[in-house]
């Protein structure tokens, strides 16, 4: 009996806290009679107080855990599904190993780790320049945007088998969609979390919404027209909202299911006119980060949308060309155009190390994690090499020939093994993967 009356008092003060959780959340977006309704109906105080925005946040956390218990229960083993073309089980994430701790960045003394040997193959190549690249969240896939305005979807099952050579059954071939739907050069994508679901952002002026989960479909078939370039596209991990680096210095977040449209008010604190170049959400969504022209990194409340961190001249006063969070969501990784690459603490704005020795002073260059953060990788424009870096001791442990005609524009890293593309101004794109 003491068992189950502790069991039922916890249970009534947590209905206590959500309904007053309830009645703060309306009340704070003007929602007065609602509130009222609910606070009479439950006996909870209409004055009760709680931290702006609680309970979206608590429910956009709650949304991510689940969705990371559910891939943590999946199966490895995907059954393919021959009507769709597409692999059952989209979506479902690998187990996330544990996090680097680079807390210790400052102590860390001695021998670097040792980045394996990758070997690469040319898998397929655009009409125009090779502008961008994106893996699907689980590794499964890999999409790439051109300047031809075109946008190729890979397998990587068959570009792996592409790389042991040709099957009985004659050439593998791993582009298994191309869509044509701008009218300008791409300049990024995105996977839905969830969804069968790719996302492009263009020069004009649009988000378009690709369903590749059909065989034959070759357009979009939701846009979204923005009133700026788009430069960046990020979904939130929750796949409800999605995020809009554009010509304009505030990040446009809309929603997936309206396309309604929202900006964060606080523009005139920010004193800047400077495009973002990027914009990526970490790992809950209860952050974003933006690299924008000027220079700067900002980070950003995640359900506000207030700038809670601006590390202005992050990257001098050139192009900030990259910014990604680190897996726990303490750290940001940039690059920009004075041929650094940087770490920083998001709490504090502190640097914590830079990455030195690759020349990035012309493309939008990227700089990556591997999928374990014990490497970063990124683009030197001088050599046309791949340079790998030693993400604690900040040592540079490999360079290696690209293996492009002209520099890459653009590098990305499987979040799921330890394989990444490379594509550039050859139009070509390579894959690299570890060698066995």
């Amino acid at each position: 009996m003491e068992i189950n009356l502790d069991q039922t008092l916890q249970e009534g003060k947590l209905h206590r806290e959500v309904d007053a959780l309830i009645v703060s959340h309306l009340r704070e977006h003007n929602h007065t009679q609602a509130a009222m309704a609910v606070a009479s109906a439950t006996m909870t105080p209409l004055s009760t107080e709680a931290p702006s925005n609680r309970l979206l946040q608590l429910v956009a956390k709650g949304i991510v855990a689940e969705r990371d218990e559910a891939s943590r229960g999946a199966s490895s083993i995907a059954s393919f599904n021959s009507a769709s073309g597409v692999l059952a089980g989209y979506g479902a994430l690998p187990v996330a190993a544990n996090y680097v701790d680079f807390s210790a960045v400052q102590e860390t003394r001695g021998a670097s780790k040792i980045f394996p040997k990758h070997e690469t193959r040319h898998v397929s190549e655009h009409k125009n320049v090779a502008r961008c690249a994106r893996f699907s969240q689980d590794g499964k896939f890999l999409a790439t945007g051109s300047a031809d305005t075109s946008i190729k979807l890979f397998e990587i099952s068959k570009i792996k088998q592409m790389m042991v050579g040709d099957t009985k059954d004659g050439p593998v071939r791993p582009v298994i969609r191309t869509f044509y739907d701008h009218l300008q050069p791409i300049n990024d994508l995105d996977f839905h979390p969830q969804n069968t679901i790719l996302i492009s952002g263009a020069k004009d002026n649009t988000i378009k919404f690709f369903d590749f989960s059909k065989t034959v479909a070759r357009r979009a078939f939701r846009v979204i027209q923005d009133t700026h370039n788009v430069r960046s596209v990020c979904f939130h991990p929750s796949g409800e909202y999605l995020l809009a680096g554009t010509d304009h210095p505030i990040a446009h977040l809309y929603d997936v299911n309206t396309f309604k449209c929202y900006l964060s008010a606080n523009l005139q604190d920010l004193n800047t006119n400077a495009a973002i170049n990027q914009v990526r959400y970490s790992s809950s969504g209860s952050m974003y980060v933006t690299a924008s022209k000027d220079g700067s990194i900002r980070v950003w409340d995640g359900v506000s949308a207030q700038c809670v961190r601006s590390i202005v001249g992050a990257h001098m006063s050139v192009e900030a060309t990259s910014a990604t969070f680190t897996k726990d969501q303490r750290y940001v990784l940039s690059c920009g155009k004075d041929s650094t690459v940087k770490l920083w603490e998001v709490g504090t704005g502190r640097l914590v190390r830079q990455y030195l020795g690759a020349t990035h002073t012309q493309l939008r260059s990227q700089a990556v994690f591997n999928e374990t953060e014990e490497f970063i990788l990124s683009i030197d424009e001088l050599t046309n090499e791949v340079i790998i870096w030693d993400a604690l001791t900040g040592e540079k442990v490999a360079r290696w020939p690209s293996n492009h005609v002209g520099t890459p524009r653009w590098i990305e890293h499987s979040p799921a093994e330890s394989a990444f593309v490379t594509c550039g101004t050859d139009r070509s794109v390579r894959f690299w993967k570890e060698s066995v």
